[in-house]
């Protein structure tokens, strides 16, 4: 695509909207095939229990858990790695069809996974567009790949999100191209704004 920076990252605090995000660049872009995921809260009884992985083809698989047993723990979850790669293992990151990979997010969580940090390297290296949410704070790999020279960093507030989208598709939108038709795009409504966005930290 002779993009300068073809790696996108979204930020922003916890509960902005980068999920919803991220959801609606996936259906805005279906003509470059993504694949991926993105994360949903699991809620019981009105509480937050932990969090369900979903990839752009339906597939679901479990991320975290409160009631789960795990070595591995972020806050109050328990985090299920071995469930995350099996999960990641069934997506077709490098299919041939597929020329934009999406992922929510690149997160403590997440990074508790070997699998996950040697895939994002591949994938961040590959010649495929990634867009990504990315948590707003974060040493090791989050910082290292906020800190690459081929990604480009977007944060979103709650004053930007109804616009970022449009932002993010100029960008990505060769400079000798027509800008992409986004017949999608609408301002947030207000029952989208009210929805419950995913928050991991």
């Amino acid at each position: 695509m002779g993009l300068a920076k073809k790696n996108i990252l979204i930020t922003g605090l916890p509960g902005v909207g980068k999920t919803t995000l991220l959801k609606r660049l996936s259906e805005t872009l279906k003509g470059f095939h993504p694949v991926g995921f993105y994360t949903e809260e699991i809620r019981e009884e009105g509480k937050r229990k932990g969090f369900e992985l979903v990839s752009l083809n339906g597939k679901r698989g479990l991320l975290s858990h409160k009631d789960i047993r795990s070595p591995f723990r972020v806050g109050k979850y328990n985090v299920d790695i071995k469930g995350f790669e099996a999960f990641l293992d069934s997506i077709s990151f490098f299919s041939p069809s597929t020329s934009l990979i999406m992922i929510d997010e690149i997160g403590k969580m997440e990074c508790l996974s070997d699998l996950f940090k040697k895939l994002l390297k591949e994938i961040v290296d590959s010649e495929k567009l990634m867009i990504a949410t990315i948590a707003l704070r974060g040493g090791g790999l989050i910082a290292d790949i906020k800190n690459r020279s081929d990604i480009k960093l977007f944060e979103i507030k709650q004053g930007n999100r109804d616009s970022l989208l449009y932002e993010i598709l100029k960008e990505i939108t060769p400079k000798n191209s027509s800008p992409l038709v986004c017949p999608s795009y609408t301002t947030l409504t207000p029952s989208t704004k009210t929805q419950s966005f995913s928050s991991k930290e």
